[in-house]
């Protein structure tokens, strides 16, 4: 077992202060910018005896990485540090989503995004209720409007039946009773879906990981990898001007980077290797629109899904309700070069576009209605028409690298899968 320096808890805990006292700037440009081979110089020339050892390496403290950190940490006798390459933790994929506790309906039976959605389902409606997050188990309804559509629903019942989530197919009249402001020819009820605070259950899970004795470094982001003698020889970049590195050798390291996870996983190997293309992540910009009345007066008590696509690349332009009441509608699909341009749009066509979408289950709403309100970018493993990927969820021990795992690919229904997630983990290290 590896002991963790003191070094590297008062330097966890240092730089964890700092980004508790920082701003709300969603960029790390604090750390220093240095290109791959100056990293990977800087790495090779500090001896072992000048690194901080810990047993646990998590790379990324967005709600993935924060469970799993969590996770780790009740291991007694050892020590596990989170890095964080933010000023605050979660501040990409985890805090812009939908913040909706999926049933774990949509994908392949024996896909890890099916079977961890509903194991993690139950176990954040567990870990809720002990730690008072903010949650409600609102429900969801899918809704058809053509007869190709209600097909899809009955397979998609079938489906559920399968996979032992409770779920019913109701018709338009019995719809109409329920919620008289959606339109819908056939409906699937999904009475298990919910929606949650993420931002409550990620500090809880910060909360959970530092009382296990762990620390989380935010402004830290890790620059170099290197694998020698059944460890990790690990560089971050800091935003500390008077030690600007910080350098770590990790028994275990877990890639919990999000959208930079194949970047993260590419550190590790050389520009040839079979990884920079296996794992290359894409990334799907999506457009949330608050509900701001105006040519309509809407009341609706669920969450309100189209069909989605053959691919599931999207489950559509839906209607979600936060914890304080408020309707929101996204996300749009659009797919972007960059994985951090989180500019909203004033663009009057997409939201023309939107507004059509939504009008399809909720012909009340206009485009007056809608008020741009935040973007989010989902780390996809699949591209623009390309078919189904599943989560990456990887110990790479036949790559030849024990103990480093990479979690790529890790969007929804990642939020709901995430303690599930964590519990893998700790199984493959």
């Amino acid at each position: 077992m590896f002991r963790a320096q003191g070094y590297a808890v008062r330097r966890a805990a240092a730089l964890s202060q700092a980004g508790a006292k920082a701003g709300c700037r969603h960029s790390s440009t604090a750390t220093r910018t240095i290109s791959r081979a100056e990293a990977q110089d800087r790495l090779a020339a500090i001896s072992d005896e000048d690194m901080a050892e810990v047993d646990h390496l998590v790379i990324g403290a967005g709600v993935v990485g924060l469970a799993v950190g969590r996770q780790l940490s009740q291991r007694a006798g050892t020590s596990t540090l989170v890095v964080e390459k933010n000023e605050r933790l979660g501040m990409e994929t985890s805090s812009r989503n939908s913040e909706v506790i999926h049933a774990g309906i949509y994908y392949p039976q024996d896909s890890l995004r099916t079977k961890l959605c509903i194991e993690g389902k139950h176990a954040l409606y567990e870990y809720c209720a002990q730690r008072n997050v903010p949650n409600k188990t609102v429900g969801k309804w899918v809704v058809a409007q053509t007869d190709a559509q209600a097909e899809y629903l009955h397979r998609l019942e079938a489906h559920c039946k399968s996979l032992d989530v409770p779920a019913e197919i109701i018709g338009e009249s019995q719809a109409l009773r329920i919620e008289p402001q959606v339109r819908a020819r056939r409906v699937l009820v999904s009475p298990t879906t919910g929606i949650v605070d993420s931002h409550a259950f990620m500090a809880a899970l910060h909360g959970d990981l530092l009382d296990n004795g762990a620390d989380l470094a935010t402004n830290s982001q890790v620059v170099a990898i290197g694998n020698e003698g059944g460890s990790y020889r690990v560089l971050v970049a800091t935003s500390d001007p008077d030690m600007p590195f910080m350098a770590l050798r990790a028994g275990a390291v877990v890639n919990a980077a999000g959208l930079w996870a194949d970047r993260i996983a590419g550190l590790l190997v050389p520009e040839s290797h079979p990884w920079h293309t296996q794992y290359r992540l894409h990334f799907a910009k999506g457009r949330y629109y608050m509900y701001t009345p105006h040519s309509s007066s809407l009341r609706v008590s669920r969450l309100i899904y189209p069909v989605p696509d053959k691919d599931i690349t999207s489950l559509g332009t839906h209607l979600t309700i936060d914890m304080g009441g408020a309707m929101r509608f996204g996300p749009d699909l659009q797919w972007v070069a960059s994985n951090s341009d989180y500019a909203t749009s004033e663009d009057p066509a997409l939201r023309e576009d939107a507004a059509r979408s939504i009008a399809q289950f909720l012909p009340g709403i206009g485009v007056a209605d809608l008020s741009p309100g935040y973007t989010g970018i989902r780390p996809k493993l699949q591209g623009q028409g390309g078919a189904f990927r599943d989560f990456v969820i990887a110990e790479e021990s036949d790559a030849g690298f024990p103990g480093f795992v990479n979690l790529v690919g890790i969007e929804s229904p990642g939020l709901t899968a995430s303690l599930a997630i964590a519990s893998m983990v700790s199984r493959l290290v």
